[in-house]
C-alpha cells in the first residue's frame, strides 16, 4: 500500500514466518494523532497492527511497549480489550517496534454526539462508557501484574508538573489562558488521598470500539497514555465533552442532549459510582485539570505538524484547539460553566 510507512513486503514476510504462508492485505487507519496503526489480513487472520512513528521520537512516548502489555494484563478481566498476539521489538523490519493484537468486530463513533443513531442508544452508549471506565477502575494492578506500571501517589502534582513542563518547552505562540489555568490547578491541588487505579488516560468515545449492532462497548483501544494513576483523572476527563462545544473535538455543550437522548453528566456520573470502587467526589478541579491536559496534547498535536510527522492529516486543524481548551478549562474552573459533581 502507498501510504504505509514502511515497507509492506518486509511485514508480510515476518507474517509468513511466524504464521505460515499466506496472502497480506494492508490498510491504514485514519484518525490517529499517534502511533500509525494498520488493518491487517494475513490469510484468514484480522488482526490490527500498531507501531511507533519512525525516526526520532520524545523519551517515553508513542509507548507500543506498555500498549501490548495492558492490553494482556487486562484479557481475562471484564475489561473488554483486544487480544495482543505478538510485540516486536527489532525497528529495522517496520522502522519502529510493533505489535499486533486481534481485529474486534465493532464501530468507532468519533461524534459524541452521535448523530445516527436513537436517543435510546445514545444513552446505552454513554452509559455503557461509564460501566466500562468503573469496571477498569476496579481492577486492582496488583492483582493483574501491574503494580510497577507507574508510581501511586501525588498524581496530580506529578502530571501538571509533566504538562506544564511540556507546554514550556513548545515553540507555539503564547496561549494566555492555558497560563492562568495553570496557576489554578497548581494552587488548588487536592491532597493525595492515595487513591491508585489503572489510569486509562485517553478514555473518550472515538477511542471505545461499539457493538456492530448493539448500544455497548466492546473493546476499549489506545493505551499508549495509561498508567497508575488517580481514577477522577480518567473520570474528569470522560466528562469533557459536557464542557466543550460540537466545534471543539466534538464536544456536546450547548446542543439540545434531553432530546438527542444523552445523559447527563450527572448520570453519567452516577452510572460510573455504581459500579466503581469508592472514590471522593469530582469537582471542578478534575474536569479543569483534564481540560488543562488535554490543550497541552493539541499544542504537541500542532508542534508535530509542523515539523511534518505528525500521524495525522487533520493535525494541523486540531493544533489550533489548545487555546479553546484552556480557555473551556478556564470556565469550569472559574464557576462559569455549570458543572454536576462537587
Amino acid at each position: 500500500m502507498s501510504d504505509a510507512d514502511f515497507d509492506p513486503a518486509a511485514l508480510h514476510g515476518f507474517l509468513n514466518t511466524a504464521f505460515g504462508t499466506a496472502a497480506l492485505s494492508l490498510e491504514r487507519i485514519g484518525g490517529g494523532q499517534s502511533n500509525p496503526t494498520y488493518f491487517v489480513t494475513h490469510g484468514n487472520a484480522r488482526m490490527v497492527l500498531r507501531k511507533k512513528p519512525n525516526g526520532a521520537t520524545l523519551r517515553g512516548a508513542h509507548a507500543v511497549d506498555r500498549e501490548y502489555r495492558i492490553l494482556g494484563a487486562l484479557l481475562d478481566t471484564d475489561v473488554p480489550v483486544p487480544r495482543p498476539i505478538l510485540y516486536h521489538t527489532d525497528e529495522t523490519l517496520l522502522g519502529a517496534p510493533f505489535y499486533l493484537m486481534e481485529r474486534v468486530e465493532g464501530r468507532v463513533f468519533h461524534d459524541s454526539a452521535l448523530p445516527d443513531l436513537s436517543p435510546v442508544d445514545r444513552k446505552a452508549i454513554y452509559l455503557s462508557m461509564a460501566e466500562t471506565l468503573a469496571r477498569l477502575h476496579a481492577v486492582r494492578p496488583d492483582a493483574v501484574g501491574l503494580g510497577d506500571y507507574g508510581r501511586p501517589g501525588n498524581y496530580f502534582e506529578r502530571q501538571i508538573a509533566r504538562w506544564s513542563g511540556q507546554w514550556a518547552a513548545s515553540g507555539s505562540d503564547p496561549i494566555p489562558a492555558l497560563d492562568t489555568l495553570i496557576a489554578w490547578l497548581r494552587d488548588r491541588m487536592p491532597e493525595d488521598d492515595g487513591a491508585v487505579a489503572i489510569a486509562h488516560g485517553d478514555f473518550r468515545l472515538g477511542n471505545m470500539l461499539i457493538h456492530p449492532t448493539e448500544p455497548r462497548v466492546v473493546a476499549v483501544l489506545d493505551w499508549e497514555l495509561s498508567t497508575l494513576g488517580h481514577p477522577l483523572a480518567d473520570l474528569g476527563f470522560c466528562c469533557m465533552p459536557w464542557h466543550t462545544a460540537p466545534v471543539e473535538y466534538a464536544g456536546i455543550l450547548g446542543l439540545d442532549r434531553a432530546a438527542l437522548g444523552i445523559p447527563t453528566e450527572e448520570a453519567f456520573i452516577a452510572r460510573y459510582r455504581e459500579t466503581a470502587r469508592a472514590t471522593p467526589p469530582l469537582d471542578r478541579f478534575h474536569v479543569a485539570f483534564a481540560l488543562f491536559r488535554f490543550a497541552v496534547i493539541f499544542v504537541g498535536i500542532a508542534d508535530r505538524a509542523r515539523a511534518g510527522n505528525a500521524a495525522s492529516e487533520q493535525a494541523a486543524t486540531l493544533g489550533p484547539l489548545a487555546p479553546r481548551f484552556a480557555q473551556r478549562g478556564l470556565e469550569v474552573a472559574e464557576g462559569r460553566q455549570a458543572f454536576a459533581g462537587a
